[in-house]
């Protein structure tokens, strides 16, 4: 499995774009093979940061993710609103258990 996780800031006179892009994307990623969890999280105590949380059955699945039309979109709808910096990273994780 993979995890992607990090934070994405965005300008903070755009996030009602930003929420809009981020239920889109999550709605059309959930769709995807391979896809286990995807979650956009704003941050309380900075809501112009989004946390953002994946779970991928493999790097093919990840991969294909990165080809998809939804995601061309909202890397366009990110440019509009204004990305004030991105820090995201892919961690392979063995099998799961409960703690």
């Amino acid at each position: 499995m993979l995890i992607v996780t990090g934070i994405v800031e965005v300008n903070p006179d755009n996030l009602g774009p930003a929420r809009a892009a981020a239920i889109k994307m999550m709605e059309e990623t959930r769709k995807e093979a391979g896809c286990q969890v995807y979650e956009f999280s704003q941050l309380v105590e900075a809501p112009h940061r989004f946390r953002v949380y994946e779970e991928w059955d493999d790097a093919a699945a990840l991969q294909a993710h990165g080809q998809t039309a939804h995601m061309a979109a909202f890397r366009e709808a990110l440019e509009d609103i204004g990305v004030i910096s991105r820090a995201i990273e892919a961690i392979e994780s063995g099998a799961r258990k409960p703690l």
